[in-house]
């Protein structure tokens, strides 16, 4: 089973998004885990990556220094952050343009130099990679010996957990599910720069409005959309074009996650993120994808919604680090 018998310990835990950075104290017990004395602050992305860096910084400082008051021991700090994650040194990779000037930035490295923080041992993954860690160690794939997480929010990520490892490949890319192709992203500009046609600018919560907005003249709507939860109203309110982009959209994505499950073959798949929200006709829909595209084998694999929602990823940080100081 994936998740390991473990005795409690206390670990910070930070998730690091485009929008905004979640904190708190993450104790993991054979029991299970909880979360106390969480601090967000706003990502203000645009502002720059070190003017982000900084104030995680200092977001760091007073957390550590709030569990020192509370008498809590911190058995070091786990860090699910945007972009593609250099864990062995502790730096941002790669990333996009939600997270401008986040590429390159050196978060270890940066924290152990904050007031207080240099002794305290650090580990850091993607935070879609964190999320798919919190649900299969804790969450929906308990019980489960490999897991294909698959995040539809904003963006779409993913993730591969095999026996309470995370797999992240030779570069830390693996797990970029909204970079699947799919003839329905032909000509859509995706977030990493491409119109090649990737799943990600017609499938996540901004791709569903996206593909509303290429679609409506020629099915005769002249209204715009702002964002995907738009989408889903007008299709809760009756309106037929809302549902067939609803439909359309999460049949191209089941798709991309049978061919996903083709290549991985999980033992199940869990769904999270704000899309899943959009109701019977979005999940009918996804599996209806999923059953047409997937391996007759495949077709078995459940595909299940996430149970921790915003605790995921914090939980996946923990238990990523409490891996990390046992292998080491």
């Amino acid at each position: 089973m994936a998740n390991a018998v473990v005795p409690e310990e206390t670990y910070l835990a930070l998730d690091i998004g485009g929008t905004k950075v979640n904190s708190g104290f993450v104790t993991l017990s054979e029991e299970g885990y909880t979360v106390t004395g969480q601090e967000r602050i706003p990502t203000m992305a645009q502002r720059g990556g070190q003017d982000v860096l900084l104030r995680i910084v200092h977001l760091v400082e007073r957390q550590v220094a709030q569990a020192k008051t509370q008498g809590i021991e911190l058995k070091g700090i786990g860090i699910g952050s945007a972009g593609v994650v250099d864990s062995e040194h502790g730096l941002i990779a790669t990333a996009t343009d939600t997270m401008p000037g986040w590429a390159g930035a050196r978060v270890a490295e940066a924290i152990h130099l904050g007031r207080g923080l240099a002794d305290i041992p650090l580990y850091m993954v993607g935070d879609v990679g964190a999320h798919g860690l919190g649900e299969a160690l804790r969450g929906a794939g308990v019980g489960y010996d490999s897991v294909l997480s698959i995040g539809v929010g904003t963006g779409i990520g993913g993730a591969y957990i095999q026996h309470g490892k995370l797999l992240t490949g030779e570069h830390g890319v693996a797990g970029h599910a909204g970079h699947i192709p799919h003839g329905l992203g032909k000509g859509v500009l995706c977030s990493c720069g491409t119109t090649a046609g990737h799943i990600e600018p017609v499938a996540s919560g901004t791709g569903l409005a996206t593909l509303y907005n290429l679609r409506k003249e020629q099915a005769g709507q002249d209204s715009f959309v702002e964002n995907g939860a738009e989408v889903v109203a007008r299709m809760n309110e009756g309106e037929e074009f809302a549902r067939m982009i609803v439909t359309t959209s999460a049949t191209a994505l089941g798709e991309c996650i049978a061919g996903m499950g083709n290549l991985f073959d999980p033992s199940v798949i869990i769904i999270s993120g704000s899309v899943v929200k959009a109701g019977p006709q979005w999940w009918d829909a996804l599996r209806a994808g999923f059953l047409s595209s997937a391996l007759p084998l495949v077709q078995k694999t459940q595909l299940v919604q996430g149970e921790l929602g915003d605790d995921a990823p914090l939980v996946g940080a923990a238990s990523a680090i409490q891996r990390h100081l046992r292998e080491a």
